[in-house]
């Protein structure tokens, strides 16, 4: 199994070393100027479907003679619909529609979706965790774990990461690698497109692990900065990885083809991590974390 290092870290003082490289440093923003607040092309397909919706309603009003009976049963009705799938889905419903009408009405939402799964699957093998699972759409992980609050993702085999979480200790090496692989979407649609409308959920989460961890401010900002930094020269560095990576999983490959694929590409590459990304020893398993012992 290939297996890239990520820049080093000081391990005595445990702060984060950054090589300051002019096409990877100097040219990445800060993460919350990466991400948008909202999922624009979603945010279209709903815009969309209310004035679908309206529509309709006021074509029923007018075919109906302006029956308010008809009208308000209507929307009683959708009302219901769109409240048990709250209480029983957690939006799951609306989800799977919204993701649906968004591949149909923007191609472009599903190319940036594939990309955005195929970076966090790329990374986390250059990284040493092996993919379990992945779906590229709400259908997709419908038709595969009938269960409708299941979205686009990637589930890999991290019972050591759970371990330590379950005991409260996560070691730094750990956590570098739970960070990159958290942000490596975000870090894919920003380079590809030029800011990211997904990973609001995978920035969430890496942040309530850092708080859990009772990081400061400043400690949280330099580990996500550094982890930006080393995800953009590996994605970077593997672009043309990338690129076939995502064909193959748009193309519906299994998990053990596109580990091949990965394992096939990379092969014969002496530098895993891009040349320019910086220098520095791999992390050590380094000091342990703890929720009671973080700075």
């Amino acid at each position: 199994m290939v297996q890239a290092q990520v820049v080093g870290r000081q391990a005595a003082s445990d702060t984060v070393h950054l090589a300051a490289t002019s096409s990877c440093c100097a040219l990445l923003p800060p993460l919350n100027a990466m991400t948008c607040s909202a999922d624009e092309s979603l945010n279209f397909v709903r815009n969309v479907t209310q004035a679908a919706a309206a529509a309709g309603l006021a074509a029923l009003a007018y075919f109906s003679g302006f029956d308010g009976g008809k009208v308000f049963g209507v929307l009683l009705g959708a009302s219901f619909l769109l409240a048990a799938d709250q209480v029983a889905n957690s939006g799951g419903g609306e989800a799977l529609l919204v993701d649906s009408l968004g591949r149909l009405l923007r191609p472009s939402y599903g190319q940036r979706v594939t990309l955005h799964e195929a970076g966090h699957f790329l990374v986390a093998y250059l990284l040493g965790l092996l993919p379990r699972a992945y779906t590229l759409s709400a259908l997709d992980a419908f038709a595969r774990y009938r269960a409708l609050n299941v979205q686009a993702g990637c589930q890999f085999c991290g019972g050591g990461f759970e371990g330590e979480l379950a005991a409260g200790r996560l070691s730094s090496s750990s956590l570098d690698q739970f960070s990159c692989v958290a942000l490596a979407g975000v870090v894919t649609e920003y380079l590809r497109f030029g800011q990211a409308e997904g990973g609001v959920g995978d920035v969430a989460q890496l942040d309530s692990l850092l708080r859990a961890l009772q990081f400061t401010q400043k400690k949280a900002d330099g580990q996500i900065r550094w982890a930006v930094l080393n995800v953009a020269a590996l994605l970077r560095r593997h672009a043309d990885v990338h690129d076939n990576l995502a064909a193959a999983m748009a193309a519906g490959a299994s998990v053990a083809a596109c580990v091949e694929l990965i394992e096939r590409e990379v092969a014969g590459r002496a530098d895993l991590l891009a040349p320019d990304a910086g220098t520095g020893s791999a992390p050590a398993q380094g000091p342990v974390v703890s929720a009671s012992t973080a700075e």
